[in-house]
């Protein structure tokens, strides 16, 4: 599209004249400079300064146009959102109003699980992580009659197909599986289109249609506490074991892009020893969920822990340098988004809301509605020692079917080994990391 056609397609806000030229604000670098500019101006309630940039943003990044320009829309969208929730800028706040912005974060579509296991497969997003964490179990569970696998994860247990059908074909005979998951009361995308109890029915007759027995649990525990519930049932049933109750069993702690939603230092909170009773390791009044949470699995003394997460860091309570590493990090998706699906696809259209979810979520929420924290593959090290954990290395037939997965996807993506650990590229930028760890 050339300048004069931008000129006559775009429409002034009001009170704000039509500029002759727009076409020098097209790059990536000055879109995210606006932004930035944009972000400042609401959070020191200067709406003129703020709609005049949005204008400028509005008119350059529409949501059908090329990557950059829809990851720029869905930064608008999230930075009027913002300040319709923090009431700030009541200008905006009624644009908000008048344009939907705030229905447009709720498209969320609900999955069938085919849909689901099609979505998941769609890019090595997940796949990466299923294939590297799927390699470690089977070798951490090696020789155990009963298996348990806790299942955190945000995509609804689509890894653990894959995990049964390589537990079913191991020398030694599959063993008994059990499978736990935690199911929060907070929705977060992907959505499902059934219950917990209804998927682990399916599970259990999937399992059963490769000769595996499993047991399938679901513990109601939400991520604002650390799965304090969740860590409560397991200390029980350790106690058990401990006590020669029941057979000894091969733990797994399974966590698939799902601990950065425990709150980590950033979020204030107070600890109430009476209602946290399972988390003793703080002495201050003030704790971190995320490393209560990372020490209460080590005391569960598993087999393994797998950690797969995304690589970068969301975490800054100032919503300026949140927009900067999320602005630089989520081109990715909207960048590989243009390889798998077309235009105007269903499978694109949710793909894409999921992707402005995440962003909205990072720029217009606070507080514990703001449950993408992202942190750098280098900060949960530096946790996972700290909570007394030791990495191992994944096996290079674990790398070897990772790279063999890869080749099903575009030439952009990448693997390389980093220390002990795995991590998916996309054209030469991290995006996945996934670890593997034991009790020191």
């Amino acid at each position: 599209m050339n300048e004069e056609q931008l000129y006559h397609r775009t429409r002034p806000w009001p009170g704000f004249p039509m500029p002759k030229s727009l076409g020098s604000f097209g790059d990536a670098n000055c879109m995210e400079q606006l932004l930035l500019h944009c972000a400042n101006a609401i959070e020191s309630n200067d709406a003129t300064l703020a709609q005049q940039i949005l204008w400028v943003l509005n008119n350059i990044a529409p949501a059908d146009g090329d990557s950059n320009q829809r990851l720029t829309c869905g930064f608008l969208r999230a930075l009027i959102a913002r300040a319709a929730n923090n009431g700030t800028c009541k200008m905006l706040a009624a644009v908000a109003n008048a344009q939907n912005y705030d229905n447009l974060c709720n498209e969320t579509h609900e999955f069938s699980i085919i849909e689901l296991a099609n979505f998941v497969d769609l890019t090595p997003w997940h796949r990466f992580g299923f294939t590297a964490a799927n390699a470690a179990i089977i070798e951490a569970v090696e020789g155990y009659s009963v298996v348990h696998i806790v299942d955190l994860s945000t995509t609804h247990c689509m890894q653990i197909p894959t995990l049964i059908d390589a537990i079913a074909n191991r020398l030694e005979g599959p063993p008994l599986v059990k499978l736990t998951v935690a199911a929060a009361v907070e929705d977060a995308p992907p959505m499902l289109d059934l219950s917990y109890e209804e998927l682990g029915s399916k599970l259990v007759s999937f399992a059963r249609s490769r000769n595996i027995h499993m047991e399938f649990r679901v513990i109601s525990s939400s991520y604002t506490d650390g799965f304090s519930s969740l860590i409560d049932q397991l200390r029980m049933q350790k106690l058990m074991y401990s006590g020669g109750i029941g057979e000894p069993e091969a733990l797994v702690i399974n966590c698939h892009m799902k601990l950065h939603f425990v709150p980590d230092e950033t979020v204030p909170l107070i600890l109430d020893s009476e209602a946290n009773p399972n988390y003793p390791f703080e002495s201050s009044l003030v704790y971190s969920p995320r490393s209560t949470l990372l020490k209460a699995l080590r005391c569960l003394d598993p087999n393994v822990v797998i950690l797969v997460d995304e690589d970068a860091d969301f975490t800054s309570n100032d919503v300026s340098s949140r927009l900067r590493s999320a602005f630089n990090y989520l081109w990715i998706p909207y960048d590989t988004v243009d390889t798998f699906l077309p235009r105007g696809s269903k499978q694109r259209q949710w793909y894409e809301s999921y992707i402005y979810w995440k962003i909205q979520n990072v720029i217009a929420q606070e507080g514990l509605q703001r449950i993408e924290r992202l942190e750098r593959k280098s900060r949960w090290v530096q946790r996972m020692r700290n909570a007394d954990f030791r990495a191992v290395p994944f096996s290079d037939d674990a790398a070897s079917e990772v790279k063999s997965m890869l080749d099903e996807h575009a030439a952009g993506w990448g693997l390389k080994k980093e220390e002990d650990d795995l991590v998916l590229t996309w054209k030469g930028h991290n995006v996945v990391f996934a670890t593997a760890w034991l009790p020191s």
